[in-house]
């Protein structure tokens, strides 16, 4: 028996976990027609094999037809999800782990014109600011209908054979409900504290009646709003304590703060560069004036500080939800004494910021993450050992070289610069976003495990290639900034680049053009300001940063908003002009005619970067494959054609050598390309 914390067993009302660590419930966007099919399920499997104890599936599924999914959310008001989600249930029990189902109705936290263009009920009429459904309040026979939902959707979990349900109150109906802040309705739902938690009273008495005591059921909900007005931590203590004497709930999963803006959704669900466990003193007070097993959750990224909440006891079980986007095996990196193994969260939450955009959650650096039946976490060894040569230790060429090693090959990488890093480099130079090295020191320090060979400071030739006498070269040279995108005046202007590296001060006065929408020009428009310059930034996009996406974007309106910025969007700079001691731009828009120019004193561009690409193609026509991919066999994970070239390598060009694209695309070149090599 193991002495850590994190690995004794615990008892949650029957139910035996092997140790403390779970992942939470939240919503990756892999159900399919709101059905937890193979992709969902081997997500959770993965996990579950890997020895997390409990996996908590589903970001609050839908309980009701007038509750659509926003991001996917699994649809429990279906007989249909029975099956799929019991096959998953019996696949993480054969695999050792506990599972649980969240289950919510969204109220306001939804849009009208989703699923069956129902009206949004809430207690408020009041919009939700994220989602902008301006609500009914709820009428008794919602109320009604909604309970009933709700005890219906229990009962399939449990013919499914999950072994636990809990209900997300915070930020949906249940919480609208609850919070002064959202509450507007009359006795019996409105008013008091104990008006206020009647819904979730009623709706705990119905799914009692209808599943019985053996089935352990949870809330999770938020313990202080942090909001004049708001519950607060006495009201949280107070609502937790409802809770307990009701007898019908066997935990409390806890939050806090409100998830109703991007900003409040960053506050409660911090990002890198934010604290770590912000919450969880909190939640510890909650545990100890309560008296209920407590589960937690929020930026718990790396294992000490999941460590440290459990032995502290300021929780029962410890949520590393995040974390385990990035490395589905922590636990048993643990029990193996492999910590150093383990592949950090970075705090990017790229996860969180595509389903919030519609997309599914993808980890911004392991591809294999909602991919397991595709691109398995695991690295098979090649039958036959070849000698792969790198060109460029950006985050593809590191990606390549780490599952080249990992499969058995002799690995050189040549890199022009003094380190790794390539344009993540660049992007942890802001203090902010310094975590992102963690993306190339966990490849560095695999690969030194495996015997890459790094050969820095060398710019690589075709001879270089050559001497090495390689079967297969992979060029991961990246991009240099685009700069040549204007009528006139490329030659008087700086790159974002430029800014942030410092290789270029801050003017006094600048503008700021951004034709990329990624996170380079805000972190230029950053360095700025805060060297207390005035900036314009300026894009054609009818929106600025989209690239960037909401959660990420709080931090740096935050470190914006109260300088000298301003930003100004659907208009075009055409060209930059010397005027003296000054620089003329002119500028125009898309949408109609127009031609106005202002002066300032420095014009920097943020246009994306074109491919530095040279050596792929010196190298192509000596190729056995001449630089073909052969598309269908990369995305079917097959091994790549050799080719009608003459007799020798074989080439390929990944991540930004190829085209501007983001971390992400880069390492999941490197991954599917060379996993079958």
């Amino acid at each position: 028996m193991s002495n850590d914390p994190l690995l004794q067993p615990y008892t949650l009302k029957h139910l035996t976990l092997r140790n403390r660590i779970m992942t939470t419930s939240h919503e990756p966007a892999y159900g399919d027609d709101g059905m937890p099919k193979d992709r969902y399920r081997l997500y959770h499997l993965e996990r579950a094999k890997a020895g997390v104890a409990m996996v908590m599936t589903a970001g609050s599924a839908s309980v009701s037809r007038d509750s659509p999914p926003v991001f996917s959310n699994l649809l429990v008001w279906k007989d249909e999800i029975v099956p799929w989600m019991k096959r998953l249930t019996d696949d993480c029990h054969d695999a050792g782990a506990a599972v649980m189902i969240q289950l919510s109705h969204l109220g306001r936290r939804t849009r009208w014109d989703k699923g069956d263009w129902l009206p949004v009920v809430s207690s408020t009429h009041e919009r939700e600011p994220a989602h902008r459904a301006t609500p009914k309040p709820a009428e008794d026979w919602d109320i009604a209908r909604i309970i009933r939902d709700y005890a219906d959707a229990a009962e399939r979990m449990q013919a499914a054979g999950v072994d636990g349900i809990e209900f997300l109150c915070h930020g949906h109906l249940l919480d609208q409900f609850m919070s002064p802040l959202t509450n507007m309705l009359d006795a019996p739902y409105g008013g008091s504290l104990e008006n206020r938690t009647r819904l979730t009273m009623d709706i705990l008495t119905a799914v009692r009646k209808r599943v019985g005591n053996h089935i352990v059921i949870g809330l999770r909900y938020g313990m202080d709003e942090v909001e004049p007005g708001g519950i607060d931590m006495d009201e949280g203590i107070a609502i937790g304590k409802v809770f307990r004497d009701s007898g019908m709930v066997d935990y409390l999963n806890l939050n806090r703060g409100r998830i109703h803006t991007d900003p409040a959704m960053t506050d409660m669900i911090p990002i890198q560069g934010m604290r770590a466990a912000p919450h969880l003193d909190f939640a510890g007070r909650i545990r100890a004036e309560v008296g209920m097993p407590t589960l937690h959750a929020a930026r718990i990224p790396d294992v000490a500080t999941a460590r440290h909440a459990v032995a502290t006891g300021q929780v029962d079980m410890v949520g590393m939800t995040r974390a385990h986007m990035a490395d589905p095996h922590i636990v048993r990196k643990i029990v193996e004494g492999r910590e150093q193994d383990i592949r950090p969260c970075v705090g990017a939450t790229y996860c969180l910021d595509r389903i919030y955009q519609g997309g599914m959650a993808l980890c911004i650096h392991n591809p294999s993450t909602g991919r397991e039946g595709t691109q398995p976490h695991a690295i098979a060894p090649a039958e036959v050992k070849k000698k792969v040569v790198i060109v460029g230790a950006g985050p593809a060429g590191l990606e390549a070289a780490r599952v080249a090693a990992e499969r058995g090959h002799s690995v050189t990488v040549f890199e022009v610069a003094d380190r790794p890093g390539g344009q993540i480099r660049l992007t942890a130079r802001s203090k902010r976003r310094a975590e992102m090295i963690g993306i190339i020191d966990w490849r560095m320090a695999q690969c030194a495990a495996k015997g890459v060979k790094f050969r820095f400071n060398t710019w690589a030739e075709v001879s270089d290639i050559m001497a090495e006498n390689p079967d297969v070269v992979i060029i991961a040279t990246g991009g240099l900034p685009a700069m040549d995108v204007l009528a006139t005046g490329n030659d008087l202007v700086v790159s974002a680049w430029d800014i942030i590296s410092g290789d270029v001060k801050p003017g006094a006065n600048v503008l700021l053009y951004d034709d990329a929408g990624d996170h380079a020009a805000l972190q230029a428009a950053q360095v700025i300001a805060e060297a207390g310059s005035k900036v314009e930034v300026m894009t054609r996009d009818r929106t600025f940063a989209p690239e960037v996406m909401a959660m990420n974007l709080v931090p740096y309106m935050r470190a914006l908003q109260d300088k000298d910025v301003t930003f100004t969007v659907t208009y075009r700079l055409l060209a930059v002009e010397a005027a003296g001691n000054q620089l003329q731009a002119t500028v125009g828009s898309d949408y109609m005619k127009l031609d106005r120019t202002a002066l300032f004193d420095q014009v920097v561009v943020n246009a994306g970067t074109q491919p530095m690409a040279d050596i792929y193609f010196d190298l192509k026509p000596l190729s056995a494959n001449l630089g073909a991919v052969d598309y269908a066999a990369l995305i079917d994970g097959l091994p790549q054609p050799t080719g009608d070239g003459p007799p020798g390598f074989v080439l390929y060009r990944i991540g930004d050598a190829v085209e501007a694209r983001n971390t992400h695309a880069a390492i999941y070149d490197a991954l599917r390309l060379v996993r079958v090599i």
